[in-house]
């Protein structure tokens, strides 16, 4: 049994922790309000580039003028994974329920006979990958210096998948990240870059409208689905932050928690040993009065 003292320590270290966890949840509260609103504002545009893309790429058809990165190369032999994860733990499950999802994905695919390469952006993910898949790891992105994610960053992530596709490294890649839905709700999600899906609503990919596109459609397509590219990894990385404060304002609540449960319960298990300790002295001092 703890004697007092070391009870009066571990209620001191327990508060102390208390007060880490509850300032955590304060801060992930306030910088998770601007990384939602940026992520919410990435949205529409995404959505309307892959329907600006759908359109165009309905007009063109799959004919040889289609670009290679809509096309792909024909072949389904060499997959590369992107996954994107925070720099930073104490976010409860959400760098572990991405990173789940692209190593079930990176087995399947295994198990299949398919080559597999990752390129990992956060140090979590690499951090969990590299354990049972670290030989097909073939590149990292570190965004720890980054303060606050701009489009550049994503753009120099888009230029350096689209290099190794022209290199003819792989066939097709595929983006995991994590789509915020609420503070106690992040999806892991997973969404194929290349070759492009040109996916859009019925009412803009119906053709209810015929456009005349100036240059053609397969020039336009040549610049779009780059830019294409590097809209979808940014919007990623916009929805990891978000769903990483989130997550983290949870967990850093549900720690706090805890820490006072686990408080209450050391305060009552020091109170009943101290109490039973006076008692033992008071009937010590009672029974040598009685002796005397």
């Amino acid at each position: 049994m703890p004697s007092l003292k070391d009870l009066r320590n571990r209620i001191s270290s327990v508060k102390a922790t208390q007060k880490i966890t509850k300032a955590m949840q304060m801060v992930a509260a306030a910088k998770l309000r601007r990384a939602q609103e940026a992520a919410e504002a990435a949205r529409p545009y995404s959505q309307r580039m892959g329907a600006v893309l759908a359109n165009i790429a309905q007009t063109l058809g799959d004919g040889d003028d289609a670009p290679k990165l809509m096309v792909g190369t024909g072949k389904d032999d060499t997959h590369l994974l992107l996954v994107c994860t925070a720099e930073r733990g104490l976010c409860g499950g959400f760098n572990s329920s991405i990173a789940r999802m692209a190593r079930d994905h990176a087995r399947k695919l295994i198990a299949e006979g398919k080559t597999v390469k990752i390129i990992t952006v956060g140090k979590k993910g690499y951090d969990i990958l590299r354990r049972d898949l670290g030989n097909y790891v073939v590149d990292r992105v570190d965004l720890r210096d980054v303060k606050r994610i701009g489009f550049d960053n994503a753009v120099a992530i888009g230029k350096k998948v689209i290099d190794l596709f022209e290199a003819g490294e792989f066939d097709v890649c595929t983006l995991f990240y994590s789509e915020f839905k609420s503070v106690i709700s992040q999806i892991p999600t997973a969404q194929q870059l290349i070759p492009a899906r040109a996916e859009g609503s019925e009412a803009e990919t119906a053709g209810d409208a015929i456009y005349e596109y100036e240059p053609d459609a397969g020039a336009i397509l040549e610049d779009l689905i780059p830019r294409n590219i590097s809209v979808q990894v940014f919007r990623a990385l916009l929805e990891n932050a978000a769903s990483e404060q989130g997550a983290r304002m949870s967990a850093m609540d549900n720690a706090t928690r805890n820490a006072g449960e686990m408080i209450d319960k050391l305060t009552l298990s020091y109170n009943r040993q101290r109490q039973a300790q006076i008692t033992k002295e008071l009937i010590e001092i009672i029974s040598g009065a009685e002796a005397l």
